[in-house]
């Protein structure tokens, strides 16, 4: 059952009340584990997202640079997968990309796995992710270097989402990709469309099927291949080459826009997009008789707020679905920004644009006000981890354990 609420150009803010994922796991989490089969990866993570910031990974104080004020806070988690953590992550991997940037304009490309892929998705994450990856990487690589596109290697990353607005499967990668790249000599060189789209959508679409469906037809002759029962028939050869040439849809999404207006709009960008999980906590309106309220862009009405709800069950199944296998690397870099690579051509493409570095607006943290005197930050004294051991402190000097130096703070 599905209904539409409201309609919003933007995403309303999210008043302090409502619910949010880990009091939905801790409500409703022990019937739905009890009531369901989960793979072990799954159990961890709606674990760590009942637990987050409740004691059980340790506590940390803070203390007023001004007043002296102190104030107990619990850790959160840190698993990948909890809507309330990796904002530290997320921090540090977009100062390092600030870092990154080049003089030159960005492009931001998407590369869609059709629907009819969901069930192996599911059943075959890590390679199908990473053949989605792989096969969308080279055909941006090859485009680049064909020499009636651009003649040379362009750099770019990925960042892989594997749902939809109302938590469906939607495997997807987002890739940002410079205008440009070096030729054989190490020079850079700029394409001649540069203020419309880099490559044509079109031609990416048909390579990018063309060389998935080829990749994929190698990992099932190796045996790596497994079928859900829905897809059982498609154990004999044949019939899984002809459900390639019959079933899987000739057009296949591609996603390609003008670049961006400079450095500042790529690190907007990437801020937003990258250390995500299925469905953030300010989403959330409402939980109520067992169905969970939420926001979803609705893409096909000009990518409107609207909202819609589901039954809790179905909810936390959903968004356990887009838990990753363990190790896997949801960001990748490829071209001349490619690991080991990448300080060593950036130094080489300033030096020939010859420019040292580029002035973009720096995501800096948020400071956080006194709750007491409310004129001074708040600064970790110190952190104690699950076991009851002191992983990282700012304990004056002499002061042996924290007991003294909440003594002497206060």
């Amino acid at each position: 059952m599905k209904r539409t609420l409201k309609v919003h150009e933007q995403l309303p803010e999210k008043p302090e009340s409502t619910p949010t994922v880990g009091d939905i796991f801790r409500k409703y989490g022990e019937p739905f584990r009890q009531a369901h089969r989960l793979h072990p990866r799954q159990h961890k993570v709606m674990y760590d997202i009942e637990h987050c910031r409740c004691g059980e990974f340790g506590t940390h104080w803070e203390v007023c640079d001004t007043c002296g004020h102190l104030e107990k806070g619990y850790n959160s988690c840190r698993n990948r997968h909890c809507p309330g953590c990796n904002n530290i992550a997320q921090r540090r991997w977009v100062e390092s990309r600030i870092n990154d940037l080049i003089p030159v304009s960005y492009h931001h490309s998407v590369f869609t796995l059709p629907h009819v892929f969901n069930s192996l998705c599911r059943f075959n994450r890590q390679v199908m992710y990473d053949l989605l990856f792989e096969k969308s990487s080279q055909t941006l690589l090859d485009f680049g270097h064909n020499p009636k596109r651009l003649g040379a290697t362009i750099g770019f990353y990925g960042i892989l989402h594997t749902w939809g607005g109302k938590l469906w499967p939607h495997p997807h990668v987002h890739y940002i990709v410079t205008a440009g790249g070096l030729d054989s000599k190490d020079q850079w060189i700029t394409p001649r469309n540069d203020d419309t789209f880099l490559f044509p959508v079109k031609a990416l679409s048909n390579v990018f099927r063309a060389k998935f469906l080829e990749g994929l037809q190698q990992i099932y002759d190796n045996g790596m291949l497994k079928l859900p029962y829905d897809l059982s028939f498609l154990e004999d050869r044949t019939s899984f080459r002809q459900w390639l040439y019959h079933e899987i849809p000739k057009e296949w999404v591609v996603f390609s826009k003008p670049p961006f207006a400079g450095p500042e709009e790529v690190v907007k960008y990437i801020g937003r997009y990258t250390h995500r999980c299925a469905i953030s906590n300010n989403r959330i309106i409402a939980e109520n008789k067992g169905n969970v309220e939420f926001w979803f862009k609705n893409t096909k009405k000009n990518a409107r707020w609207e909202t819609t709800f589901l039954p809790v069950d179905t909810f936390i199944e959903r968004f356990l679905y887009h838990v990753l296998p363990k190790h896997f690397h949801r960001i990748r870099y490829y071209g001349f920004l490619a690991n080991g690579k990448a300080g060593t051509n950036i130094k080489t493409i300033r030096q020939d644009l010859e420019v040292k570095s580029i002035q973009a607006q720096t995501v800096k943290p948020e400071k956080v006000s006194c709750p007491s005197c409310e004129k001074g930050t708040m600064t970790t004294l110190f952190i104690i981890d699950g076991y009851g051991n002191i992983v990282t402190d700012n304990l004056p000097d002499g002061a042996d354990n924290p007991v003294e130096a909440l003594a002497n703070s206060t």
